[in-house]
């Protein structure tokens, strides 16, 4: 098998639908998990989509629409994470593509990467250009943060940063249509060599979501791998759909996995810092919004903001408090 492609998927079914259509119509032979092939040409692919209990109608359209998906569905939600190592456990390809649910593949952007890293022995790790659903061009790349970086970026004082502090984490010295080394490239659409999880192992579980593919990158360069982004390979993502149903988990999942990163890589006193840091910010964001509540500004939308705000202080304040969920309960091939 040359490719493993590997979405983790939860009640997205419109938009899962939409990837699984491009890959169609994409120069790819599909081989069916009864070893039938799909296709007249192209890199023999298998795609294995693991639901992680959606419930919407997800199974059940994968089983009449697209037979040859293999289907991994769960009787419980184990996470973006836990879901993808669980794939890549039952993957055969030599490369390793992890795909959002939400993304839709363009022409031959699969084959343009397979053959840069064909091309690229030491590149392991490779990135495709990702566009907003507009067409517009949606940043993916990415040099490893700083503790500077971890300050502004992503939080209230963002708007402030000093401009090379996230120009240079962004690599907007860098054109959007180039191909070029980075550090790390976004986990909505990245392709590993098989060599590279079987050197540097799994995602680190302990990412629920959010920045487990940055500390993949950061183990694939620590191993001697290079790591790129290929500019004329393109993919939409529309991006957020699962993350959007659940905000405070959201809020809560970022935060864990950007302290979580920085303590694995920089030390427990970088970690403290950065926590009694957003802890801070973000009381200073509930304080704001309760004032704005009070003088009668949008107060519905408000106390949502309130109420998502104190879960993730409390979060922050008393420790991260999320369900350990197993990744080999219950999969129904």
């Amino acid at each position: 098998m040359d490719l493993s492609i590997i979405i983790v998927s939860w009640n997205v079914a419109d938009l899962l639908a939409a990837c699984l259509d491009s890959m169609t119509g994409a120069p790819l032979i599909r081989v069916a998990p009864d070893g039938r092939e799909l296709g007249d040409s192209g890199p023999r692919t298998e795609v294995i989509v693991v639901d992680s209990a959606s419930q919407d109608h997800s199974p059940a359209m994968i089983r009449e629409r697209y037979p040859w998906v293999r289907l991994v569905a769960l009787d419980e939600n184990i996470g973006f994470t836990r879901g993808n190592n669980l794939a890549l456990e039952r993957a055969e390809g030599r490369y390793l593509l992890l795909l959002n649910p939400d993304t839709e593949i363009h022409g031959d952007a699969i084959n343009r990467l397979l053959a840069y890293l064909d091309a690229h022995p030491d590149v392991g790790i490779a990135g495709p250009h990702v566009l907003n659903t507009d067409g517009s061009h949606q940043s993916t790349r990415r040099r490893f943060p700083t503790a500077r970086t971890a300050i502004f970026e992503s939080t209230w004082l963002q708007g402030r940063a000093p401009r090379r502090v996230l120009e240079q984490y962004y690599v907007t010295d860098q054109p959007d249509d180039g191909t070029y080394d980075v550090d790390w490239v976004q986990g909505c659409a990245l392709m590993a060599r098989r060599a590279v999880y079987e050197q540097i192992g799994p995602l680190d579980t302990g990412y629920i979501m959010f920045s487990e593919e940055l500390d993949w990158c950061k183990r694939a360069k620590n191993a001697g791998w290079r790591v790129a982004y290929v500019g004329d390979a393109f993919i939409t993502h529309h991006g957020g759909k699962s993350t959007e149903q659940v905000q405070a988990n959201k809020h809560i999942y970022f935060q864990q996995s950007k302290i979580r990163y920085f303590r694995k890589f920089h030390g427990r006193m970088v970690a403290l810092a950065l926590r009694l840091f957003l802890l801070l910010s973000y009381m200073h964001q509930f304080a704001l919004e309760s004032l704005k509540a009070l003088v009668g500004s949008r107060r519905a939308m408000r106390r949502a903001r309130l109420a998502t705000y104190a879960k993730v202080i409390r979060a922050l304040a008393f420790g991260f408090q999320t369900p350990a969920a197993r990744s080999d309960r219950n999969p129904k091939l």
